[in-house]
């Protein structure tokens, strides 16, 4: 790997710590690219060729990450949705259902109670959703 392949890494390193520390806040691919000093386009096929999935796609999982653990310790479904930063209910759940595989009304029903007692950071593993590539 030649210099410049690791400073994109470490841009591109650096705008995902930013997607993960304002996730709540409206995001948008120039606003992110330019935390690594890229345009959008280049960027995103940068962070897609790194990480596997798009900039868009990985701030969405990292929201519904958010939101699950906001649902595990009793927040409504409105709350969560608003409290990660998305703003349609509809396309919420939508999103939650096609990463999670459940509504998130039926997952903020399910019992929970295996994860007392658990330190965060192994519950924030445990239940990370994984995003599994259309066709697979």
């Amino acid at each position: 790997m030649d210099p410049r392949e690791v400073a994109d890494l470490a841009r591109l390193r650096r705008a995902r710590d930013y997607m993960d520390r304002h996730y709540a806040q409206r995001l948008s691919v120039p606003q992110v690219a330019s935390r690594a000093l890229m345009s959008p386009a280049h960027f995103s096929r940068k962070f897609r060729s790194a990480y596997g999935e798009t900039p868009y796609s990985y701030l969405m999982t990292r929201r519904i990450e958010r939101a699950m653990a906001l649902l595990r310790d009793g927040a409504s479904v409105t709350d969560a949705c608003f409290a990660v930063g998305c703003v349609s209910l509809g396309s919420f759940s939508t999103r939650f259902t096609e990463i999670v595989g459940e509504t998130p009304f039926e997952y903020r029903r399910r019992d929970h109670g295996g994860m007392a007692g658990v330190p965060p950071c192994v519950a924030k593993v445990w239940t990370r959703p994984l995003r599994v590539p259309a066709g697979s």
